[in-house]
């Protein structure tokens, strides 16, 4: 294991064994954060401007109202590698028209680290030193968290559609900590000639997050690392509301898509981020060029940030895709530079299968 692993993981294990709400109840900012990752490598290319593009069997992620837009059944597989290799992510998701306005989807997504080294053992306190052959006494470990989602869309009007996605959430610590949580989504699509605009209100009446604590196992962490022991308990987080836009320029064989999401999260942050009050905003770039729906090369910005120390930070993404008939493959690499370089690169790469059978195809109005 490099140094740049161990020092992360032991890091990571801290953080995990903390992770997990005081008894009772508190409302949190943040929740099931390995879904930020997003799915498919088409958004990741475009900076995950993507609320008001997506237009395929990703949107049950990004905005439900997008799969009205889906003309036969689709299904995709993605694999991103994040944090240099050491976190991976697994995404699949599929979509089917149900009729000529309503359309069904379906997305799971895995995130997972391995070999997470539990150091407690290794620790003697009543000596305040390492027991004698340490290694002996570390153990390893995995944290693992997946969501289970199920979507719906609706064609309200021809240039109008709304959905909606329940969300499922399972989280574990190796044998130290487990949650379960859920809640859902809310999206609107609109759409008139070449500009898009839509709207996913993310976590709409807040996710909750029960949490079981295995404190038995934990009975020494405040001699090794002077944290207080956690409990278990259920937390609540807060709703995010996500805008996004887009416009397509067409030249003949040649297209380029404009993307701009703003997400809005209500839990008052002030420092590395645009706010107003207890409002902050986290804004998104993607451009996108194709030919003829062969090919296509992408370029955005994410994480764009705001700090009296460092002023203005941003982290770059690029992309492409290729369209095999059916088929599309699509890349993403992100957090090459800028402040977020020092967390490692993301590497996305998604493809994406059209069962364009005339039974499958979305019945006419």
């Amino acid at each position: 294991m490099t140094a740049g692993r161990s020092f992360f993981c032991a890091s990571l294990f801290v953080a995990l064994l903390t992770a997990a709400p005081a008894e009772g109840q508190q409302v949190v900012s943040h929740g099931a954060d390995f879904l930020a990752t997003g799915a498919g490598g088409r958004a990741l290319g475009m900076g995950g401007a993507h609320i008001a593009l997506a237009d395929d069997v990703s949107a049950g992620y990004w905005n439900p109202a997008g799969l009205s837009r889906t003309v036969f059944p689709e299904v995709e597989y993605m694999h991103a590698e994040r944090f240099a290799g050491i976190v991976s992510f697994d995404y699949g998701a599929v979509a089917w028209p149900v009729n000529a306005r309503s359309t069904l989807g379906a997305s799971f997504f895995r995130s997972g680290v391995n070999d997470i080294k539990n150091t407690l053992d290794a620790w003697d306190p009543e000596r305040n030193q390492p027991r004698p052959h340490p290694e002996e006494h570390i153990s390893s470990f995995s944290a693992a968290d997946a969501a289970f989602f199920v979507s719906y869309a609706r064609l309200v009007r021809t240039n109008l559609a709304a959905g909606v996605t329940a969300k499922i959430i399972r989280r574990s610590i190796g044998d130290f900590a487990d949650a379960w949580g859920y809640s859902f989504d809310v999206g609107g699509l609109y759409r008139r000639g070449a500009f898009m605009a839509g709207v996913n209100v993310q976590d709409a009446a807040g996710m909750r997050q029960s949490w079981n604590v295995n404190r038995d196992l934990l009975s020494n962490i405040e001699d090794v690392f002077g944290q207080t022991i956690p409990k278990g308990g259920v937390e609540t987080v807060l709703p995010l509301l996500r805008l996004g836009s887009g416009y397509v320029l067409n030249f003949g064989a040649h297209h380029v898509t404009l993307g701009l999401d703003v997400d809005m999260a209500f839990e008052g942050q002030q420092a590395y981020a645009l706010h107003t009050g207890g409002v902050s905003y986290h804004p998104r770039l993607g451009v996108e060029y194709g030919f003829r729906n062969v090919m296509a090369l992408r370029a955005g910005f994410t994480d764009i940030l705001k700090s009296e120390r460092d002023g203005w930070d941003a982290a770059p993404t690029v992309g492409a895709g290729l369209h095999l008939g059916r088929l599309a493959i699509n890349y993403g690499f992100g957090n090459f530079a800028g402040l977020a370089s020092d967390l490692g690169y993301t590497h996305r790469i998604s493809a994406r299968v059209v069962l364009a059978r005339a039974a499958w195809r979305r019945a006419a109005e």
